[in-house]
């Protein structure tokens, strides 16, 4: 069953939707956004169990595929390209093999439509371990989660998911200063369906960008197959100096390989 996805629509043109990756938001890919809304109408959306999207029992690429072809029909858009980074990726492509005819053409930042080995199992450790009732302050946060995430920029991002309790919030459930936007448990629940492959039979014969951090294992040679049985129309571009998060680490260079995309 669908849910309503919590969005920000900015500029006008073609539709294009953005989604982001595991423990991300929305916000996350709003430098690509400012970057293309001047000839797009971005969509950008936070997948269930993220963000202020609604929490769920459920979490899998089905089942978010049909978040997103629900949320493009609330709006009205019968067509739409869609821009997705690593779990956002894969949402784009199951999203192409389940409706091909409402997908213009998508591009998958930094992950290939392959089944991946458990990548985050300390991340969910340290996320889990935190006493939210103990933290009284954003370096409490970080410096518990320093025990378990060694790279600042990662604790950075991660804690971004930390929200701190209105006055007049219900308490009961979260008796801290703070609590998790995420829906961490589910998350951690259905993860390893989260690890798995787009399903479909494919392929999805329209047009398909991806594009890797050169720093990054996330897409290999290996997955040269697998790409082109389901995406026969892909191409690829490496951005050199850049890891997992190359759109946050080099967004010029990223936002204008999405462009001569979209426009070609």
């Amino acid at each position: 069953m669908s849910v309503e996805l919590n969005y920000r629509v900015t500029g006008e043109g073609s539709p294009l939707i953005l989604l982001h990756g595991l423990f991300g938001s929305l916000e996350n890919l709003g430098g690509i956004s400012r970057r293309l809304q001047d000839q797009w109408q971005v969509h950008a959306l936070d997948q269930r169990n993220h963000g202020s999207s609604p929490h769920t029992d459920t979490m899998d690429y089905p089942a978010m595929a049909d978040d997103v072809l629900a949320y493009m029909d609330a709006r009205g858009l019968e067509k739409a390209s869609i821009l997705g980074h690593s779990m956002g990726g894969k949402t784009a492509m199951q999203v192409a093999l389940r409706a091909p005819q409402r997908v213009e053409r998508i591009i998958v930042a930094d992950i290939a439509p392959v089944t991946y080995h458990p990548r985050h199992d300390v991340v969910l450790e340290g996320l889990k371990a935190m006493d939210l009732g103990l933290i009284r302050s954003r370096q409490d946060a970080d410096r518990a989660l320093a025990e378990y995430v060694e790279e600042p920029g990662v604790r950075q991002f991660l804690l971004k998911n930390l929200v701190r309790v209105a006055d007049d919030d219900d308490r009961s459930d979260h008796p801290g200063l703070y609590r998790w936007r995420l829906n961490l448990p589910v998350i951690e629940q259905c993860y390893p369906k989260l690890a798995e492959a787009p399903e479909g039979d494919g392929p999805f014969e329209g047009p398909v960008l991806f594009i890797k951090g050169a720093d990054s294992a996330y897409i290999q040679e290996k997955h040269r197959d697998d790409i082109r049985r389901l995406f026969p129309d892909a191409d690829l571009r490496i951005i050199n100096g850049t890891g997992h998060w190359l759109h946050a680490e080099k967004p010029d260079s990223f936002a204008a390989l999405c462009r001569r995309f979209l426009t070609d």
